[in-house]
């Protein structure tokens, strides 16, 4: 058994700002209050919220100026996806339009596979789909998945395809748990991405492109439907 995290008031008071942040209740361009006041509100110290201010300054949704304040930025416009994970935790409105991307990107990716893997890559693609139809559970099915596809990534031979196949898992496997039903049934979920990986196989483009979108199309209408029934 794993032990639990334990949340620190610092924890606790990094999530409510950022949820205040991405929920508008401190809108982007402006200026928190002071120090204190906000100390006050929050009912923490000073300190405790200096800590949190570096958190949320680290993660590009706060900056502060010596003498002049912190200010919430405008992460819409000046953010990157690195925030998404951040984002999704706070407002699950994010999750289709990560989808949304996730379709889109996995399509190409799926084509440039079948276009660029060479043999070694192409196995690691069949032994990774082996593990997928051999977990143990759904959550090891979805991360087995996973796998399947950064290896997929990796096969086209761009690093920005891995990169943004990164990014986007890291925004939505927090969320796993509430995302499993695609995942279920270790055999099914190795049925639907078979496909995919034979056609980058065989180096065909056409069927990998159109593979990756009947794989992604599906499992996305599974995952929202999931989310849409809690």
């Amino acid at each position: 058994m794993e032990t639990l995290p334990r949340e620190t008031i610092v924890d606790v008071l990094e999530a409510r700002l950022h949820e205040d942040i991405v929920t508008g209740r401190h809108p982007a361009g402006s200026y928190l209050p002071p120090e204190r006041t906000m100390a006050d509100g929050y009912g923490v110290t000073r300190t405790t919220l200096k800590h949190a201010f570096g958190r949320l300054v680290q993660a590009g949704l706060l900056e502060t100026r010596h003498g002049v304040g912190t200010r919430v930025r405008d992460f819409l416009r000046l953010g990157g996806a690195d925030l998404l994970p951040v984002l999704v935790r706070y407002d699950p409105g994010w999750i289709a339009e990560i989808f949304e991307v996730r379709r889109g990107v996995g399509t190409l990716i799926g084509e440039r596979a079948a276009a660029r893997a060479d043999r070694a890559q192409r196995d690691e693609l069949r032994e990774l789909l082996r593990a997928v139809a051999e977990a143990a559970d759904p959550d090891a099915v979805q991360l087995a998945d996973a796998e399947v596809h950064r290896a997929l990534a990796r096969a086209t031979g761009n690093r920005v395809y891995v990169l943004l196949t990164n990014t986007l898992f890291n925004a939505y496997l927090p969320l796993r748990s509430r995302l499993a039903g695609p995942f279920q049934d270790p055999r099914t979920a190795y049925e639907r991405l078979a496909p995919l990986v034979a056609a980058v196989g065989a180096g065909d483009r056409a069927a990998a492109r159109k593979a990756a979108a009947d794989y992604l199309t599906v499992t996305e209408r599974i995952m929202l439907d999931d989310l849409g029934a809690r």
